[in-house]
C-alpha cells in the first residue's frame, strides 16, 4: 500500500462525468466566482476610500470581505481549471496548501462574525458606552486576534493531518482538498490525534455560535423595546440575515468535519461543501452590506 511519502499527487472528486456537465459546471463556478470577487471587492474598495466607513462595523465588514475573498479563491479556480481541462489531479504541495488556507479563512472569518456580533450588541444594547468599548485599538485587536486564531488553529489541523501515513491511496472524493476525506485516506489506527483536534475545534466553534445567539437575543429584546415600527423592522431586516447566514455557516462546517462516517455520502459531502465554502462568500457581500445605504452612497461615489 502507498504512504505519505510516495504520494506526489491526489485526485479530486470530479463535478460531472461527461464533457458537456464538465463545461457547464466550468461557466457555473466561473459566474458564481465573479460574482464573489464583485461583491467582495467593492465593499472593500468603497470602505477603503471612503472616510466616513471608517467606523468599526465598516472596518469589520472590510475584514469579513477580505477572508471571503481568500476563501472562494482558495477553492474554485482549482475546481475550474479541472472541469475545464478534463483533470482530477492536484499536487501533494497544492492539497496540504489549500487546506492550509482554506481554515485561515474559514476559522478567521466565523470568529469575525463572533466579534462582529458583540459589535452589534453594543451598538444597541449599550449606545452611550460604544465609543469606549469599540474604539479603533479595540476593534484592531479583535481583528488581529481573529486572523491570529484562524491561523494558528490551521497550522495546528494542516501539521497533524499531513503527518499521518496514507495508506488508502491518493483519490479524494470532494472537489477541493478537505481534512475529512484525507482522513479517509490514512491507517485507521493513527488518526485519532487530529480526529481529538476535530472534536476540540468543534466546541470551541460551538461556544462561539453560543455567543453569537445570545448577542442577538439581548438584541432582539432591546429591538422589542423600540417604540418605532420602521426601527424594529430596520434592526430585524438586518439581524436576521446575519443569523441565518451563521447558523448555515456553522451547520454545514459540523456536518462537513463532525459526522459520522456512516452518515457520508459523495453528494451530500459535495453539496455540504459548497454551502460552507462557495455560498456564503458570495452571498455575505449581499445580505451584509449591499443593501446598506451607507455603501450604496459611497460606492456611487467611488465609481
Amino acid at each position: 500500500m502507498p504512504n505519505s511519502s510516495s504520494i506526489s499527487e491526489f485526485l479530486l472528486l470530479p463535478l460531472a462525468d461527461t464533457r458537456q456537465l464538465q463545461l457547464l459546471h466550468f461557466w457555473l463556478l466561473l459566474g458564481i466566482y465573479l460574482a464573489a470577487l464583485l461583491g467582495n471587492g467593492l465593499i472593500s474598495t468603497a470602505v477603503a476610500c471612503d472616510q466616513h466607513l471608517h467606523t468599526p462595523m465598516y472596518f469589520f465588514l472590510l475584514n469579513l470581505a477580505l477572508l471571503d475573498l481568500g476563501c472562494i479563491s482558495t477553492t474554485v479556480p482549482k475546481a475550474m481549471a479541472n472541469a475545464l481541462w478534463d483533470t482530477r489531479a492536484i499536487s501533494y504541495a497544492g492539497c496540504a496548501s489549500q487546506i492550509f488556507f482554506l481554515l485561515v479563512f474559514l476559522s478567521a472569518e466565523f470568529y469575525l462574525l463572533t466579534i462582529m456580533s458583540y459589535d452589534r450588541y453594543v451598538a444597541i444594547c449599550k449606545p452611550l458606552h460604544y465609543g469606549t468599548l469599540m474604539d479603533s485599538r479595540a476593534c484592531a485587536t479583535m481583528a488581529a486576534a481573529a486572523w491570529g486564531a484562524g491561523l494558528l488553529n490551521s497550522l495546528l489541523h494542516t501539521a497533524s493531518t499531513f503527518s499521518l501515513p496514507l495508506c488508502q491511496g491518493n483519490a479524494v472524493n470532494q472537489f477541493f482538498c478537505e481534512i475529512p476525506q484525507i482522513l479517509k485516506l490514512s491507517c485507521s489506527e493513527s488518526n485519532l490525534r487530529e480526529v481529538v483536534f476535530i472534536i476540540f475545534s468543534g466546541i470551541l466553534v460551538f461556544g462561539c455560535f453560543v455567543f453569537i445567539l445570545v448577542s442577538y437575543v439581548q438584541i432582539f429584546k432591546t429591538v422589542l423595546r423600540m417604540p418605532s415600527d420602521q426601527g424594529r423592522h430596520k434592526a430585524f431586516s438586518t439581524c436576521l440575515p446575519h443569523l441565518a447566514v451563521v447558523s448555515l455557516f456553522v451547520s454545514t462546517v459540523f456536518y462537513a468535519y463532525l459526522k459520522p462516517p456512516s452518515l457520508s455520502s459523495p453528494l451530500m459531502d459535495l453539496t455540504v461543501a459548497l454551502l460552507y465554502s462557495v455560498v456564503p462568500p458570495t452571498l455575505n457581500p449581499i445580505i451584509y452590506s449591499m443593501r446598506n445605504r451607507e455603501i450604496k452612497h459611497s460606492l456611487r461615489k467611488v465609481l
